[in-house]
């Protein structure tokens, strides 16, 4: 499915081939201090099928403690988050669902990463796999 994206103040657009059916909540420390909330959305998307329309995000390299290194792409006006991917020759980029016209036809999450970061107000969901950490 080609979706559109773009950051909250529209410098940045962008398109991409994801599958539906393949969103993914994570839990994760970095991801409730990125996206100010207990979790985030993402969606993968092969590198092939992904492109910037207009704009040039903002980008810096986490190191993550098992020493990974992935890209954190943003709007540098905005601040609305773009993707992330691997720091050299990513396969797909981890887009954020929020900011995807079509985040509504996606479908429910298939996944949660992280479960021993999730909030204990937040339960698991019926039919979603789920992984303690990193898979």
């Amino acid at each position: 499915m080609r979706v559109e994206g773009q950051c909250h103040c529209g410098a940045i657009r962008y398109e991409a081939d994801v599958e539906p059916g393949t969103i993914v909540i994570c839990n994760c420390a970095d991801c409730q201090m990125q996206s100010g909330s207990a979790f985030r959305m993402n969606i993968p998307a092969p590198a092939s099928g992904f492109r910037i329309i207009t704009g040039t995000p903002s980008r810096y390299v986490k190191i993550a403690d098992s020493g990974a290194r992935r890209i954190h792409a943003f709007c540098g006006h905005c601040g609305g988050p773009i993707y992330a991917c691997a720091a050299e020759n990513p396969q797909r980029y981890s887009l954020r669902v929020g900011a995807l016209k079509q985040r509504y036809e996606l479908g429910k999450p298939t996944r949660q990463i992280w479960t021993r970061r999730r909030f204990p107000w937040l339960h698991p969901m019926p039919g979603c796999e789920e992984c303690e950490g990193q898979p």
